[in-house]
């Protein structure tokens, strides 16, 4: 009875040490498990949290980005020549890209229209054209216009029996469609009191139009620099007319969503090229130098392009300004060269500022 009794005291005490072993081992892996899902909501909340870093990091680096598109002749590429505009941004911790070069507005537009660049120099013309018709694009600086300058010409060529405007009934004028060599003839036919339907307008690029003129397609060409010194200087082509009718405004345009998520790169750029303007104008001979390597023409049309042309000096728009475009804005809708009307009050990107400089 007593070897009985101790038998299964020895079989109650094992299975109570198997009972606290297992209770051990239970809490134990209880333990483990609780420490590896705390470790894991740390592992999640540290990617959640680089993530979030690198988000940011790449957000400020796109924010950080300026990309500028440019026609020939244009202050821009000459700002991409000189240099000066990206070490100047760069220390504001902007980049620039460049994108161009474009032949005319028109296809300098559409890249701002697809996201291809953010800022880019046209005339007001094309850019309220492009405004007209939808495209996300605000004004961000001016160009004011001079009465004097020679930057646009109508042309023939040098053999032509035409001599003045009057000669122009019944002829083919080679201009772009809502631009600023279509806005030039119905301004030059305008003073000159012809009907705009006796003279034939036909819708060509510049690339396009100067050999049609020089062929003889067209009998004429309402065009702009670089374009009349090239054709003046290189093919003998002869200005009809001298000073614009109608002088008009040179525009720095931007993308709409580029001015509203980074106004302060923007604004920064638009200085940047109004300071490189204000160089070139008391540096003359250097924009001469510019102009040949760009456009790879002689010294004597680059001169002659940067005479014509005269000072490049943009500013941001004051309320003059923006009536003077406002008036130019309504006469192409009453010509019906663009669709809708343009309010240039809105039009203007907001940067926070329209004060002139």
């Amino acid at each position: 009875m007593v070897n009985y009794l101790k038998e299964h005291r020895f079989q109650y005490k094992q299975k109570c040490s198997d009972s606290k072993n297992f209770a051990i081992a239970t809490s134990f892996l209880a333990l483990i498990a609780s420490s590896c899902s705390q470790q894991t909501a740390i592992n999640v909340a540290a990617n959640s949290d680089s993530s979030s870093k690198t988000l940011t990091t790449k957000t400020t680096e796109k924010n950080n980005v300026i990309r500028l598109g440019y026609q020939k002749g244009g202050i821009i590429p000459i700002a991409r020549q000189r240099g000066e505009l990206e070490r100047r941004l760069v220390t504001q911790n902007i980049k620039v890209e460049w994108s161009g070069p474009f032949d005319r507005c028109a296809t300098l537009l559409s890249s701002l229209n697809g996201n291809r660049a953010d800022i880019g120099g046209c005339g007001d013309i094309p850019s309220i054209s492009g405004i007209a018709a939808g495209q996300p694009l605000c004004i961000g600086s001016v160009q004011r216009p001079s009465p004097d300058s020679l930057s646009n010409a109508i042309l023939v060529r040098g053999d032509s029996p035409i001599r003045n405007p009057a000669d122009l009934v019944g002829k083919k004028v080679a201009v772009n469609q809502g631009g600023a060599g279509e806005y030039l003839l119905l301004k030059v036919l305008e003073k000159e009191k012809i009907p705009s339907y006796k003279v034939q307008r036909v819708y060509l690029s510049p690339n396009d139009a100067a050999p049609a003129l020089y062929q003889g397609s067209v009998d004429a060409w309402a065009v702009w620099e670089p374009y009349i010194s090239i054709a003046q200087l290189e093919h003998k082509a002869r200005r009809i007319t001298t000073t614009h009718p109608a002088p008009t405004y040179g525009i720095m345009i931007v993308r709409g969503d580029a001015a509203k998520e980074n106004p302060v790169a923007v604004k920064a750029a638009l200085t940047a090229l109004s300071e490189d303007g204000e160089w070139l104008n008391q540096h003359t001979n250097a924009g001469s130098d510019f102009l040949v390597k760009q456009l790879k023409v002689s010294d004597a049309v680059a001169k002659q392009v940067t005479k014509n042309r005269g000072p490049e000096s943009y500013v941001f728009p004051n309320g003059e300004d923006i009536a003077n475009l406002q008036k130019t804005a309504d006469w192409l809708l009453e010509q019906k060269i663009i669709p809708q009307r343009v309010d240039i009050t809105t039009a203007v990107c907001p940067l926070e500022t329209t004060t002139a400089r």
